[in-house]
């Protein structure tokens, strides 16, 4: 099938109640165990490069790595997509260099200036074919370039949300409910805002709405961390039955990274624990790439409903 747009795969998933999974990639394990777990799922999948990704593993190895699994599978269709792209000429980049879809993150700006900048882009994307995500809102939180205070974090206005969507002309739109990035999500009882989430989705029909920091922080992958020596006492996630629940009301893709970083380092943890004499990357790499593709299983079968889908 090749690298697409997520056009298709949103109207698709809006339309059945399910959520496309976007998951973030920084290396050749890590691709090859998402999209083994895509292609024996039957499901699309959003392929997602951060700032520190292209930073880590330059971007033209990431765009190789990605067209290296489309060739080895069958059929499975695969948007490539750039996450919370910080400004014009990082999303111009991702354009030129052949990602399908890129996220341009003027959340941090006024609202007026959010709309230019994200204007900007959706203007140069949509004249070479490439669909664009903004975001409406701050999400709290920590991963990777983007850190945001709970004291700066802001909940999406569902009347901005509409004007914003009507004057940008932008694809889809990453709200703000109450996910955050990272892996320390909830202090105390987990809650998402499902009232605004269904206002918005009722001022904005048929429109592909996003979550961010959408891990579910599994605690036998933190349990699993800690025995085997880190120190993550007190992460938490958004529960998984929150966001099969958001679904319902307009939420297509779903962002999930931190879960992915719990499942490789843990079982990379218990591996040394087990095997000391062990110096042969293969001998750790292999086994946590295996943990990835059961990750994302289970994510696309039990959490977005997205399995069968392609």
């Amino acid at each position: 099938m090749g690298l697409v747009t997520s056009t298709e795969m949103f109207k698709k998933a809006y339309e059945g109640q399910y959520a496309v999974g976007a998951f973030n990639v920084n290396n050749m394990e890590i691709i090859q165990g998402i999209v083994e777990a895509a292609q024996e799922e039957r499901a699309p999948l959003i392929l997602q490069v951060s700032a520190g990704a292209r930073k880590y593993a330059n971007p033209t190895y990431l765009v190789k790595l990605v067209e290296a699994a489309l060739e080895t599978t069958d059929g499975l269709e695969i948007c490539l997509h750039l996450d919370h792209g910080a400004d014009f000429e990082i999303c111009k980049d991702c354009i030129d260099g052949g990602f399908t879809s890129v996220m341009i993150d003027g959340s941090s700006h006024p609202f007026e200036e959010n709309i230019a900048l994200t204007k900007k882009v959706v203007d140069y994307a949509h004249d070479r074919g490439v669909v664009v995500e903004a975001e409406l809102g701050q999400l709290a939180g920590i991963e990777d370039d983007v850190n945001v205070g709970d004291h700066e974090a802001t909940f999406t206005d569902p009347d901005e949300a509409v004007e914003f969507v009507e004057r940008t002309g932008v694809d889809s739109l990453a709200i703000t409910i109450g996910t955050s990035h990272g892996a320390f999500k909830f202090s105390g009882e987990p809650k998402l805002d499902f009232p605004r989430l269904k206002r918005i989705s009722e001022l904005l029909p048929g429109y592909p709405l996003v979550l961010h920091g959408a891990s579910s922080v599994p605690k036998e992958f933190v349990d699993l961390n800690n025995k085997y020596g880190a120190k993550i006492p007190g992460a938490r996630g958004v529960p998984e039955e929150m966001l099969r629940e958001a679904t319902k009301y307009g939420v297509c893709k779903i962002n999930i990274d931190t879960d992915l970083r719990l499942a490789m380092t843990a079982t990379i943890r218990k591996v040394f624990a087990e095997q000391p004499e062990l110096f042969d990357p293969r001998g750790y790499l292999g086994p946590a790439r295996e943990a990835i593709k059961q990750m994302v299983a289970h994510k696309m079968k039990n959490v977005l409903g997205v399995s069968g889908k392609l």
